[in-house]
C-alpha cells in the first residue's frame, strides 16, 4: 500500500527526472513568419519534443503542470520571434 509520503517522493523523483530531460536545448524549429500555418507547425514540434522527452507522466500534476507551463513559454518565444521577424521584414522594406 502506498502512503502520502511514498506517493509524494515518487511524484518528486519522476518531476527531477522531467526536468533533467527538458535540461539544456530541447530542439531547434524553423518557420515563416508570414505564415501562420509555418508557425503552428513549429510550435508543434516543440510540444512534441518536449513530450517526448518528459515520458509518461500519468498521475503526477505537479509535473504535468511544469511541462504544460514550459510548452506555453516556449509557444510564446516562438510568437514573438515570428512578430518581431515580420517587424523587421516591414522596417526593411
Amino acid at each position: 500500500m502506498m502512503t502520502g509520503l511514498d506517493k509524494l517522493q515518487r511524484e518528486l523523483n519522476q518531476l527531477q527526472k522531467t526536468i533533467a530531460s527538458l535540461d539544456g536545448d530541447i530542439t531547434s524549429v524553423n518557420f515563416d513568419p508570414e505564415h501562420p500555418q509555418s508557425i503552428e507547425l513549429a510550435v508543434q514540434k516543440m510540444e512534441e519534443e518536449i513530450d517526448r522527452r518528459a515520458g509518461n507522466l500519468r498521475g503526477n500534476q505537479i509535473a504535468i503542470d511544469l511541462v504544460s507551463e514550459i510548452k506555453e513559454n516556449f509557444r510564446q518565444a516562438i510568437f514573438e520571434k515570428a512578430a518581431e521577424a515580420r517587424q523587421q521584414a516591414s522596417d526593411d522594406e
